[in-house]
């Protein structure tokens, strides 16, 4: 197995341990960012504006992450950040929930691009599909981490699970070795479940904002999002036996959200195309609204080198016609050389007969 720490660090006294979780997920929040910036500058949108807001949503929103699973985690009984709350600042033992970061990041969001007065829905639009592609890099960090696993399987793609990493809950019991042997236990790899899906997910809703580019509504991409992501994540909750359950319903709250977000989805979709009518959609824009912010202007050496290109081939071509004129009257000049003229014959008178 992998070691979730890379390198520790000593620092006047206090180590500070570097771990791929960490790398890995800021490895997916860039390269959505990165995603959504195309998307901008496709649409001629200022497309630095999501480095700019990405300053407030990417602290508050890790923040809300942590805080849902505190919240999650003390529902379904976990009492250690009640016994110990300093336990709750302690992010580099794990504990992000995606929800809490949707949520108070996506508030955040909002508000900014209201501050700034720029289009939600082009925004929302270009986040789905990358929300969708960074959380599936971050899955990969699960796998080093070995967790996020679901119940033991004999199929082949089952995954090993050392013993210190092995669930016992109130739901199951992972950690009997005798029941479960690490020399022979497999388990579903839940998190690459998800991680595929949210991959597949977010290639169809690319193909179809591009194939579909011109006749595409405002919100129609976020709302693909919704219903995409929420149906992957309900059907994954049914196979990851360490998230809190709901006693009364025997699911657990994630596959709760899961299923709101899909319904909510879907329902965005037929106000947006009609098929049911909302008085809160009536006023729906169209098309997008692109603001008026400056654009990056090129660099001077990018508009000196366009400028360059022709002007070289104007004077080569000028310099070859000048030269291939100049050939041909050499050659002219040189080979056609005017025969020397001939003395008119003289003729001599005859005597008269």
């Amino acid at each position: 197995m992998i070691n979730p720490i890379i390198h520790t660090f000593n620092i006047f006294g206090y180590e500070f341990a570097l771990r791929w979780y960490g790398v890995i997920v800021m490895l997916g929040v860039i390269v959505g960012s990165l995603m959504v910036e195309r998307a901008l500058k496709r649409h001629g949108e200022n497309s630095d504006t999501i480095w700019d807001a990405l300053i407030w949503v990417l602290p508050i929103g890790i923040l809300g992450a942590r805080l849902w699973f505190v919240i999650n985690a003390t529902l379904g009984g976990d009492p250690r950040y009640a016994n110990d709350p300093a336990e709750i600042f302690k992010v580099w033992n794990g504990g992000l929930h995606i929800f809490g970061g949707l949520l108070l990041g996506g508030a955040t969001l909002l508000f900014y691009l209201n501050k700034n007065k720029l289009d939600a829905w082009l925004f929302l639009d270009a986040a789905g599909p990358a929300m969708l592609v960074g959380q599936a890099i971050g899955r990969i960090a699960n796998f080093i981490n070995q967790e996020l696993y679901g119940p033991p399987t004999t199929r082949p793609w089952g995954i090993p699970i050392s013993a210190e990493h092995r669930l016992s809950n109130a739901y199951v019991n992972y950690s009997d070795l005798i029941k479960y042997p690490v020399e022979t236990t497999r388990f579903h790899p839940t998190f690459a479940y998800e991680m595929l899906w949210n991959f597949a997910a977010a290639g169809l809703l690319l193909w179809i904002w591009r194939r579909y580019e011109k006749d595409i509504k405002p919100g129609t991409i976020f709302a693909g999002w919704l219903l995409l992501a929420g149906i992957g994540r309900a059907w994954i909750e049914f196979f990851r036996p360490d998230q809190p359950k709901i006693a009364d319903l025997g699911i657990s709250y994630s596959a709760v959200v899961s299923g709101l977000m899909a319904i909510t989805g879907a329902i965005i979709l037929m106000a947006r195309y009609k098929a049911i009518h909302l008085q809160v959609a009536e006023d729906w824009e169209e098309e997008y609204q692109i603001s008026t912010q400056p654009q990056p202007q090129a660099e001077p050496e990018e508009i000196v080198e366009e400028q360059k290109v022709p002007r070289v081939k104007k004077v080569a071509k000028a310099t070859s016609k000048a030269v291939a004129v100049k050939k041909d009257s050499a050659s002219k000049t040189t080979t056609k050389t005017p025969a020397p003229k001939k003395k008119p014959a003289t003729r001599t008178k005859k005597s008269s007969e």
